[in-house]
């Protein structure tokens, strides 16, 4: 029995080739990374005891680097258990819960016929590619260039350029025995039981031709070259070979280039996609014209297990991120997520690489947030929750959210992350949870007016990654305090950093004060002086406190019994986040002040915009946050290797 392409296609992706292979060898712990989908193991058609047999889940592929073995899920079966290839697919269609077809004709015919599609359609890119050359491409090229595009990017994408009549593709394709209606079936002229003579879909347009998995062309896109035409952009409509919602543009190259980039970009248009391919981001892909699918999420996931979702960083692109995360939300489990990168100032992936070149680019990705935070940022940017019910309904929201999780092991740990994240937003004493007073926000009267209506100030004020006045002491800062006093020698090394600290937390601003001024009379840079010099000055009982919560949370480093080598690379690394959480609530402090400005001001405009900068900063602090509690690398020199 002959099976087609599509039937073989489909079964080999939907059972990974790992979970195949994985009932008859057992994979090697210390080599394998299944959240990439790269296993090793004893190759099971040669003897041996170091594991050099290798398969790939994104290729669908093994290898055995010993013997020399190599194939797919049917040559597997056939060369290890003897099948026959007609057995070994059942046993694939099996594991896949995908019923075998019945012989049939009509079928097999319908196969032939879209492999003659598929000439057509190659046929028509060569075409429009020709044409892109001649005098009437030149209006086409000149576009081209001034976006920036080379030749050889040009070439590589196989652009092209649909000439502005009606009947010119049709004439060429007809030209050479392609029939009627093949070229219908194709999509390539609108026509129909209204329309008395067929004619050429794409005219006076610039065209992307649109490959399925094996780099076929299978669609075309066109980017329309005149101003009055009303779809600036225009795909080819449903056909045999092309369905827009399972296909991602770019795949073919992407699925290959990511092995290399480790992850895979989904941006949302053709042009991103050259434009990134260009500056060197081979990985990317963007969704046809429409909001992500179900099926083209598969297919990001298909590549990487952590695929990035590049949206403009305005509010169009910030509610498509949202809809992204809405739809992927149910559909992530261990190794299969989502990140999320917002570009800055409305620009979109094209405009940011031709201003700033690949590193700009390649900063956006390194900023890319989990989905998680996303959410996160989504249901508390703007919110005011001064009210226990307030608060109860955030928490109602996030459990309602989480819910949506299929998977069950991934639904409890988001709904941990986000139950600890409620505890830091509101803080863990009951006192943090009232009101602060006209300190709470950027202003006393306009930063309550500004909550009243976009309610940024004071809920961002409540952050416990900010809060000011008493309650438990801010780690960071507490462990720098400790570590000068533990290890004076630090005071010399990074005094300036001590000098700027500024501490917000009362007890701690004491206890800097006090450091300063035992050093400005002299106190020997020693640890009996400075503790001596502290009791004196009445905060033994606070300086004890500190050293007790750097104990309990594990900052040894800050601790008496660290190397000195250790506690200086940790205070290295603690002053640096703080230098910069210093400057990020600084120009957080300045944009609080200009949003209740602007909110008085009914500038709804100016307060979106300085929202959005708001909510980005916020993003900041909390990524950082995360980065403190894993950035390390010392440890040696206190015995701790």
């Amino acid at each position: 029995m002959r099976f087609s392409p599509s039937f073989l296609d489909e079964i080999r992706d939907r059972v990974p080739i790992s979970s195949l292979i994985g009932q008859r060898v057992a994979w090697d712990r210390r080599k394998t990374n299944a959240q990439r989908g790269d296993y090793w193991g004893c190759c099971p058609f040669h003897g041996e005891k170091t594991p050099s047999f290798h398969c790939e889940d994104k290729k669908g592929r093994y290898h055995c680097f010993g013997c020399g073995v190599s194939g797919d899920h049917f040559r597997f079966l056939t060369e290890l258990d003897g099948l026959s290839f007609p057995e070994a697919v059942e046993r694939v269609a099996e594991m896949a819960g995908v019923a075998m077809p019945a012989r049939d004709e009509a079928a097999e015919r319908r196969e032939k016929e879209r492999a003659s599609l598929t000439d057509v359609m190659e046929m028509a890119t060569r075409f429009f590619q020709d044409r892109l050359q001649t005098a009437d491409g030149a209006k086409a090229r000149a576009y081209l260039r001034e976006r920036g595009l080379s030749s050889a990017t040009q070439q590589a994408f196989r652009l092209g350029y649909a000439p502005d009549g009606r009947n010119a593709l049709k004439e060429f394709l007809a030209a050479r025995g392609v029939e009627k209606a093949q070229i219908e079936a194709c999509g390539l002229v609108v026509h129909g039981p209204d329309i008395p003579v067929s004619y050429d879909r794409f005219r006076d347009r610039i065209m992307f031709p649109i490959e399925d998995s094996r780099g076929r062309v299978i669609a075309f896109g066109g980017r329309a070259l005149s101003k009055d035409v009303p779809a600036k952009y225009l795909n080819s409509n449903d056909t045999e070979l092309f369905h827009k919602g399972n296909v991602l543009y770019n795949f073919a190259r992407a699925r290959k280039a990511q092995v290399k980039a480790g992850t895979v970009i989904a941006v949302e248009g053709y042009m991103d996609v050259i434009a990134l391919a260009q500056a060197g981001f081979d990985n990317a892909v963007a969704p046809l014209g429409t909001a992500l699918t179900e099926n083209q999420l598969e297919l990001l996931w298909r590549m990487a297990g952590e695929p990035v979702l590049c949206f403009d960083g305005d509010q169009a692109g910030l509610k498509a991120a949202w809809r992204a995360a809405d739809l992927a939300l149910p559909l992530i489990a261990p190794g299969r997520t989502l990140r999320f990168a917002l570009l800055p100032g409305g620009q979109d992936p094209d405009d940011l690489v031709r201003a700033g070149g690949p590193d700009a680019f390649g900063e956006v990705l390194a900023q890319a947030r989990p989905l998680a935070e996303l959410l996160w940022l989504r249901e508390t940017a703007g919110g005011v929750f001064d009210t226990p019910e307030r608060r109860a309904e955030l928490e109602k929201t996030l459990r309602e959210l989480t819910g949506r999780i299929r998977d069950e092991s991934v639904r409890r740990h988001y709904q941990q992350d986000m139950r600890e994240r409620v505890q830091a937003f509101f803080g863990r004493e009951g006192g943090n949870r009232r009101e602060r007073g006209p300190n709470a926000g950027g202003g006393a009267g306009r930063g309550r007016q500004a909550a009243g209506r976009l309610a940024v100030t004071e809920s961002l004020a409540r952050s416990a990654l900010v809060r000011s006045g008493g309650g438990p002491l801010p780690l960071r800062e507490t462990a720098m305090l400790v570590a000068m006093v533990n290890h004076p020698a630090l005071l010399d090394d990074y005094f300036e950093a001590f000098e700027a600290m500024n501490p917000a937390h009362p007890e701690l601003k004491r206890l800097h004060g006090a450091l300063l001024d035992a050093m400005a009379h002299g106190t020997a840079h020693e640890r009996p002086a400075l503790v001596e010099a502290l009791g004196a000055r009445g905060l033994g009982a606070v300086w004890e406190r500190a050293v007790h919560h750097c104990r309990g949370l594990g900052m040894w480093p800050a601790l008496e019994q660290a190397a000195p080598e250790d506690a200086r690379e940790a205070f290295s690394q603690a002053a640096a986040l703080h230098a910069r959480a210093s400057e990020l609530l600084r120009q957080r402090r300045s944009l609080q002040a200009e949003l209740a400005e602007a909110v008085e001001s009914g500038e709804e405009d100016a307060s979106t915009r300085l929202l959005q900068a708001i909510a980005q900063i916020n993003l900041d602090i909390a990524s950082m946050e995360r980065l403190e509690a894993l950035v390390d690398g010392f440890g040696v020199s206190s015995g701790r290797g």
